[in-house]
Order: C-alpha cells, then sequence, then structure tokens
C-alpha cells in the first residue's frame, strides 16, 4: 500500500538508541558497533532508516566516551538531513529519554529504532508513522509462531521454571521496532514514567497511560542482532537480498 504524505506536514524525528554494552553478544565491542558488510551496524542501521524521506532528522544516544568519534563518522555519512548524537543513559528507557527532551517542539512524530535491527525497510517506516498519525501511537510487530507458555522462576532450579498459563497465540505479538508516537504523547508517557518502572519499549510507556498503541505488521526479517547467531542470519539475509532476480 502507497501512503501519501503532504509537505506541510511537520518534521519527523528518529530517536535511535545506541549506549547498551551488549553483553550477550560475548564481546568486548558494543553490538551497535560490529561490522555488517563492513560497516558498524549502526551505520548499516541508519542507511535502511535513511531511506525513508518522511525522517527529517536523527538523533542518536550514544556512549558518552563516543559522542565525538560518532559524531565525525555520522557526519561521514551526507544523509540529507541533519544527525545529532548525545550522551545516552545505562538504560535504554534513559538514553531515548535524553534524545527526546532536545528535539523540537516543531516535530510532530518521533520514530524510534533499535539502533541493531539493521533490516528495517522504507515501507514499514511510513506504515508505522502513518498509524501513529491516525491514532498517536503504534509499533511494528509479527505474530508468535510457536506456543507461549507462562511460567514462574521461584524455588526451582536456576535452569527451570513451572508454567503457569499457556496463552493463545491469536492474543500475542512479538514487539518490534520501528515504533511511531505523537511527539507530544511520548513526552507525557515520560513525565510520568515511575522512576521504579523500567520499560523495554516505548510503547510499555504509553500503554501506562491508556493510550491505545495499534500494530502493524512486521517481518521476521527485522531482527535485532543480539547473540552471535543473530549475526550469522544477517549477514545471510543480507546474501539474499543480493542474489540476482
Amino acid at each position: 500500500m502507497e501512503y501519501t504524505f503532504w509537505p506541510q506536514m511537520n518534521r519527523i524525528a528518529a530517536i535511535v538508541p545506541a549506549a547498551g554494552m551488549g553483553t550477550r553478544m560475548g564481546s568486548n565491542t558494543p553490538k551497535q558497533f560490529l561490522e555488517l558488510d563492513g560497516v558498524p551496524i549502526l551505520i548499516f542501521t541508519l542507511r535502511r532508516l535513511a531511506t525513508s524521506p518522511l525522517l527529517t532528522e536523527f538523533w542518536i544516544a550514544s556512549p558518552e566516551e563516543n559522542v565525538e568519534a560518532l559524531s565525525e563518522r555520522v557526519g561521514q555519512e551526507q544523509l540529507g538531513r541533519p544527525v545529532r548524537v548525545v550522551a545516552g543513559g545505562e538504560t535504554r528507557q534513559e538514553s531515548v529519554g535524553r534524545a527526546l527532551e532536545k528535539i523540537s517542539e516543531e516535530v510532530e512524530i518521533v520514530v524510534v529504532h533499535d539502533a541493531v535491527r539493521p533490516f528495517v525497510t522504507r515501507e514499514m517506516v511510513e506504515r508505522v508513522v502513518a498509524e501513529a498519525r491516525a491514532c498517536g501511537a503504534a509499533i511494528v510487530g509479527v505474530p508468535a509462531i510457536d506456543t507461549v507458555k507462562e511460567v514462574k522462576h521461584g524455588g526451582l532450579p536456576e535452569d527451570a521454571a513451572l508454567i503457569t498459563a499457556t496463552i493463545p497465540r491469536e492474543r500475542i505479538v512479538l514487539a518490534q521496532t520501528p515504533q511511531a508516537f505523537s511527539r507530544r504523547l511520548l513526552r507525557e508517557a515520560y513525565a510520568r514514567a515511575d522512576e521504579d518502572f523500567i520499560a523495554s519499549d516505548e510503547a510499555s510507556l504509553v500503554e501506562r497511560l491508556g493510550n491505545a498503541v495499534h500494530v502493524v505488521l512486521g517481518s521476521e526479517r527485522n531482527l535485532k542482532i543480539t547473540r552471535p547467531s543473530d549475526m550469522e542470519l544477517a549477514r545471510f539475509y543480507l546474501g539474499q537480498e543480493r542474489k540476482p532476480k
């Protein structure tokens, strides 16, 4: 489906949280700086996001010690729109919040995308933005394929758990990014976030306000690189993209 976006619409800012350490990769290099196709995954992801002309500016939340070097590196990309690097925090929530504070009130929609989801497409960005404009908040997600079990761990060995319920698959969606929100709504969600509540994504904060969050279809290829096996899969997907059609 094609979406039409009129030029008089306000700006759309993309926040890319990239301050995590990625300990599950088993590497001393944070996963967002590991190389895919000869460039850091973060840069690969940024290039893919930039295929959408809807995004008028980028904000990257980086480890504080990398801000200067990363600013210089992303400046070499010549994306034709502003790219700013800010110091992130100890959590994703804090990193996104720091970038969000700096975004102008002229911005209409804020899109948040994981630095380590390099196979985001222009179509995903445009679908989630269109839905956010319609309802205020939207995410990309995919239906669950496996049977989903609710479990508890108390009183069992560390590598074991007790099943407490089976959740019907038709009620489950696996959340991905990009996630898109009205700037005002996302700022309100952050302003009212409880310090004791650490959200794993931005939609969780918006949900706590009682605001509806819609889901548009993502893709299994929109993987989040977290473990070494994910890098192997990413390289496979890249090879598939380059095969003659």
